[in-house]
């Protein structure tokens, strides 16, 4: 049996926004507490990820931008009012980390090494836009391991499901018009950032390639896993993914405080196994998943165990 790959690094904890921000370094810590007993089960690994190049970064992010964060860490720091944070140090290796950790996932993944891979990572990446951090998000991890998938592997198909509660504006952007890397996301709308209406469903190559199922305020667990087996599984039937990728984030949880959804830590586990259904009968099971959010540590750690749990099988 191919080893589950756990992709974390202690650098992930030494990007900090300031005191008392929601997006913080106890968030990496409740989910490693929760998954330290995996470390003596042999169906998994744990692995140290190797950074991305700053070109990696670049197929989805204007080397400029790219640049400018580079000097900005690298000069100390600053507040950063696009990130809603502050940049330190720290800031730029962790976030080359970050998407190194998916891009390392999905090269394992795919060449059939590992059986399938969560890294454990920060700063976030899926509201990062192509020049400039958005919503605690400094790369867009999860775009930027697609696009790699695309140029380096040949994937002619690759699925993005996002089930953050805030809409993944970023990587919608990232591939609108790209009929290679379609996107899913389930998403609490109205709600930051504004974006994920039912209307927006891509452009040009895109067309039809982009699927937003919008949520209201009060659904929970029904409401989600309908999209998911009644939107998402016949959708993906017509799109025949070679890969899926899942931008994880758990604040679509009951006890989130940034949320107003009502998804349950078993509804995680129901919604990975419909996502482990999707990646056996279309992706060879190959499937990697990244964290987005979730605010609420005990929810958190206990959200992704489940989803880790009811996609491995």
């Amino acid at each position: 049996m191919k080893p589950v790959a756990i992709l974390y690094d202690d650098i992930f904890l030494k990007h900090d926004l300031g005191p008392g921000h929601p997006e913080c370094p106890a968030r990496l810590q409740a989910i490693t507490e929760s998954l330290n007993d995996l470390r003596q089960d042999e169906r998994y690994i744990w692995v140290d990820p190797p950074e991305a190049s700053p070109d990696d970064i670049a197929r989805v992010h204007s080397p400029q931008y790219v640049d400018w964060i580079r000097q900005n860490c690298e000069a100390g720091g600053s507040v950063y009012p696009a990130l809603e944070g502050n940049l330190v140090p720290e800031t730029y290796p962790a976030a080359l980390k970050a998407a190194g950790a998916v891009i390392q996932a999905c090269d394992k993944v795919w060449d059939g090494e590992w059986g399938g891979a969560f890294a454990l990572v920060r700063p976030p990446g899926h509201h990062a836009v192509k020049s400039s951090a958005m919503g605690f998000c400094v790369f867009n991890n999860i775009a930027v391991a697609a696009q790699w998938l695309v140029d380096k592997k040949k994937a002619a198909s690759v699925l993005i499901v996002d089930f953050d509660v805030h809409h993944g504006n970023g990587t919608q952007d990232a591939f609108y018009s790209d009929g290679k890397v379609a996107y899913f996301s389930t998403h609490q709308w109205p709600h930051y950032p504004g974006t994920g209406s039912k209307r927006e469903d891509g452009e040009g190559n895109g067309i039809g390639a982009n699927l937003n199922v919008p949520l209201r305020a009060g659904d929970g667990d029904d409401e989600i896993l309908s999209a998911f087996n009644d939107r998402l599984k016949p959708w993906t039937e017509e799109r025949k993914p070679e890969f899926l990728l899942i931008s994880a984030g758990f604040d679509a949880h009951e006890d989130d405080p940034l949320s107003e959804i009502r998804v349950t830590t078993d509804g995680y586990r129901q919604m990975a196994n419909v996502l482990k259904e999707i990646a056996d009968d279309h992706c060879m099971g190959r499937w990697v998943i990244t964290l987005e959010g979730g605010y609420n540590m005990k929810a958190l750690g206990d959200s992704s165990r489940a989803f880790l749990e009811g996609i491995v099988g």
